[in-house]
């Protein structure tokens, strides 16, 4: 085992260790600047090869690269692009044929000499694979032998002895990112597909969860009529404990919205909420929402007009059912 190097007293000074920190991100920011630069056809007949592509995309790269590889397949799988890493280790002991001739595959070696990777090729040949190469070294075995070479060549490493890849990787990981955008634009590509290829996560969430998925209706809707005294009102708010009731008019529209808030206001007015009808309490004109809407509507709602409940409404202006902010924290979309 190699033992590790002590650090320096200099080293571990506060001010040097944000200045390095600095650094790279200006070595590699500069990286950047340069790859993007240099987007042009090449970039362009890419994106054309990749859109239309009847089968997956395949990625593959040895060490680093292959971390990069492997990241940039699953950008483009979440995207609208079906892709997937091959390890090309792997793939000379039988993975190979994981590979259909529909495929196109996109190689990564920022030296364009991993063995590995070049292996591949002949096969891929025999197959009829377009192969398009992702390198720092345009005339490199890799860069001559495939159909496309993407150049993400970077004027140096972030790392001071210029040894581990740092800004090349970077620089290979958004040439990823750029692919990935391009062909979701050029698909059409929208936060629904987006959602739908993420059900497990909290933006999926967010995107697919629609009102009637949160909401109360049926018997749970809180509902009395405008001849309603407060009483019943706060009777119907307790059975069903969302804080709350809707008060519809005789035409089965909604007239108005009772909420716990309103009680407060009543007793603050020394109103005799014994006595008094819901109609000189309630909240007339109140925020409403529409079935067909996300809930992450619903969330932007209330957090905008600072209410903690929506009573929602057909398109005639009825009460089909309820929801409160504590419906939404339970199906996690806030």
């Amino acid at each position: 085992m190699v033992a590790p190097v002590a650090p320096s007293s200099t080293a571990t000074d506060a001010g040097q260790l944000v200045a390095s920190g600095r650094r790279v991100f200006a070595v590699e920011a500069q990286a950047l600047e340069a790859v993007g630069a240099r987007l042009g056809d090449a970039f362009v007949e890419a994106c054309q090869r990749l859109l239309a592509c009847t089968g997956r995309v395949v990625c593959t790269g040895m060490g680093k690269s292959g971390h990069i590889a492997h990241k940039i397949a699953a950008t483009l799988a979440s995207t609208g692009t079906p892709a997937f890493f091959v390890h090309p280790g792997e793939a000379g002991h039988g993975d190979l044929g994981m590979i259909t001739d529909a495929d196109v595959v996109l190689a990564l070696s920022y030296s364009g000499t991993s063995e590995e990777v070049l292996m591949l090729l002949p096969a891929l040949r025999r197959q009829g694979n377009t192969v398009i190469a992702m390198t720092g070294y345009p005339q490199s075995a890799l860069g001559r032998e495939a159909d496309l070479h993407l150049d993400v060549s970077v004027p140096a490493e972030a790392c001071p002895l210029h040894l581990a890849p740092t800004s090349s990787t970077t620089a290979s990981l958004a040439m990823g990112d750029a692919l990935a955008v391009a062909l979701l634009e050029a698909r059409g590509f929208t936060a629904d597909d987006f959602a739908r290829s993420h059900p497990a996560g909290s933006l999926g969430r967010r995107l697919l969860l629609r009102i009637t998925d949160v909401m109360h209706h049926g018997d749970a809707l809180p509902l009395v009529g405008l001849d309603a005294s407060v009483a019943e009102a706060l009777m119907e708010m307790s059975r069903k404990r969302l804080g709350m009731t809707a008060v519809a008019g005789s035409d089965g529209r909604l007239a108005g919205i009772f909420t716990d808030g309103d009680l407060r206001r009543a007793l603050d007015r020394g109103i005799d909420v014994r006595q008094a009808a819901i109609a000189d309490v309630m909240t007339r004109n109140p925020r409403t929402i529409d079935a067909g809407q996300m809930a992450a509507e619903a969330a932007h709602l209330m957090e905008r007009h600072q209410i903690n409940g929506l009573v929602v409404v057909d398109a005639t202006g009825r009460p089909v059912g309820a929801l409160n902010i504590h419906d939404l924290l339970r199906a996690r979309v806030v």
